[in-house]
């Protein structure tokens, strides 16, 4: 964690690289299944054939492009960054959201694992606020540097009298 006020500026971190590979393999779960089920049912029904092969290959087309895409401009939009003071966080795809917390509004702390972020070692640390804005998310982070900053920030937010309210 770092000292100083908070202040509007980008946040300093960047995701994990593998953030990468992770945002492709939620890709290909998305598109994948459907694409298979057109093809195969394409295949088993030959009447039918064009008006399901066409649509699985417009999917399989436009599934391949976003997932060779998209990762890799949201891994250079993404950033975050933990001070003494706030959690800052930048999001999105065409419209981006920038977001400071400030500790002395920060609820709880989560983390989250599921399995296809244990594959790729990673986590999403979960700042809920007292904020009707909603929680913060710092998706695609190492598991390690997650378990910190939820362990620092947790310490810090503890330190801050009040009840975050």
């Amino acid at each position: 964690m770092e000292t100083g006020e908070v202040r509007l500026r980008p946040p300093r971190h960047a995701l994990d690289r593998r953030a990468i590979a992770w945002w492709r393999a939620q890709g290909a779960l998305a598109f994948g299944p459907a694409v298979l089920v057109l093809a195969v049912l394409g295949v088993l029904l030959p009447p039918a054939a064009v008006w399901l092969l066409a649509p699985a290959v417009v999917l399989a087309v436009l599934g391949m492009a976003s997932c060779a895409v998209l990762p890799r401009w949201w891994f250079g939009v993404h950033r975050w960054e933990v001070t003494d003071t706030a959690v800052y966080v930048r999001a999105g795809f065409l419209w981006q959201e920038w977001r400071v917390v400030p500790l002395s509004r920060v609820q709880t702390v989560d983390t989250l694992r599921g399995p296809l972020q244990q594959r790729f070692g990673l986590a999403t640390v979960t700042v809920t606020t007292a904020s009707a804005r909603g929680a913060v998310r710092l998706r695609g982070l190492a598991a390690e540097v997650a378990a910190e900053v939820a362990e620092r920030l947790t310490e810090r937010t503890d330190a801050i009298p009040g009840d975050a309210t």
